[in-house]
């Protein structure tokens, strides 16, 4: 953590804060190109995302070379292009991961990064902006700073308005962030109405059971029961649950038959076998953790549902590879199946599941 000192700033320059964008007084020893207003934005933007994109960054931040051909400065600023787009892509996701996990003050960082990549490489008013807005309206949301959430918000909507080239899938998050907004406000009509287009939309880009519609039937769901419409609630949660069920068990099945044929999948060395990115799986268990809580206070009335879910996440564990946490939901299922005395079947498909986490602990996957 260095010290700028004023001098030795170029005249007329302007040097900013990362994460506030006032005027700056410290740099980072590490990449010497990041600069902040103080120790507290400092360690801030570290903890986020600064520590994982440091010295990406200093390509992007300095002087580019001198090159002796026209050919050589166009591959340069391919590669300039290329590293910045990675970086968008990376620090979103990053982002996304943090909200779902409700980290949402280790959001902003992360999210502003993604933000300022875009402008750089798409320009001020690209509808590409939208979903950088979009995150950090949620980061605020979670931290209850509402009239900032509906500043991107609007920055959000009139950059799509100004766009004839907007997706399905961005109007989606749009409408979802517009409705976590009202539901924040408790204007639950409102809510409702952007909700119900936040599912249109995804539906038009994805299909009407894809994961990625999954979370607009999960918060219009929330909303009928935080309204005491426990049966709307209750076949929304129920869609829910189905629609990873169908994921998580359609993708174990390509895995299995994959495994089964000894097929190599190009080499590639997979951290998971979700097939999802670190955002998309933190989101599950956000989604799957919050209908659990809430079957589970009426796991006496419909065990099954309970137990269903239970099953839901001991597979995305399982896909995770985090067998410890894959057996822990297994046992509950289990428990839960004897002590309302399902019947012998229902035990013993549990069982192989918790067979199936032995077997992975004792024959690891490798690929």
């Amino acid at each position: 953590m260095n010290v700028i000192y004023p001098l030795a700033v170029p005249k007329g320059r302007r040097i900013c804060c990362e994460v506030c964008e006032a005027p700056a007084e410290r740099v980072c020893g590490a990449c010497t190109v990041t600069y902040y207003c103080g120790v507290v934005h400092q360690r801030a933007d570290w903890g986020s995302i600064h520590e994982k994109i440091c010295q990406l960054l200093i390509p992007l931040r300095t002087s580019m070379p001198f090159y002796n051909s026209e050919e050589e400065r166009q591959h340069g600023l391919q590669q300039l292009q290329q590293r910045q787009k990675h970086l968008i892509e990376f620090c979103y996701t990053i982002a996304q991961k943090y909200i779902f996990e409700g980290k949402h003050e280790d959001a902003v960082p992360a999210a502003l990064h993604s933000l300022r990549f875009r402008m750089s490489v798409h320009g001020l008013s690209s509808v590409e902006l939208v979903p950088a807005y979009l995150l950090l309206a949620e980061a605020s949301l979670g931290l209850g700073r509402i009239v900032q959430a509906e500043e991107y918000l609007s920055q959000a909507q009139w950059t799509v308005l100004k766009s004839t080239e907007c997706s399905y899938a961005t109007h989606s998050l749009l409408h979802r962030n517009l409705g976590l907004l009202y539901m924040a406000k408790e204007n639950y009509e409102e809510a409702r109405y952007h909700l119900a287009n936040d599912i249109y939309f995804a539906s038009c880009a994805f299909g009407t059971e894809h994961i990625r519609t999954s979370g607009g039937y999960f918060y219009l769901a929330n909303i009928f029961y935080g309204l005491k419409k426990l049966d709307l609630a209750d076949t929304l949660y129920t869609k829910v649950s189905e629609i990873w069920n169908k994921y998580l068990n359609n993708h174990y099945q390509v895995l299995s038959q994959a495994r089964t044929q000894q097929i190599d999948l190009l080499g590639k060395q997979f951290e998971t076998d979700t097939g999802l990115d670190e955002a998309q799986e933190a989101e599950a268990i956000q989604i799957l953790t919050s209908i659990l809580n809430i079957r589970e206070s009426t796991s006496d009335k419909a065990p099954q549902k309970t137990i269903f879910v239970l099953k839901i996440l001991f597979m995305l564990y399982y896909l995770m590879v985090n067998s410890s946490k894959a057996k822990e939901y297994a046992m509950r299922a289990l428990d839960l199946a004897k002590e309302q005395q399902l019947s012998v079947h229902e035990q013993n498909t549990i069982q192989d599941l918790l067979n199936l986490t032995s077997a992975e602990e004792a024959h690891p996957i490798t690929w």
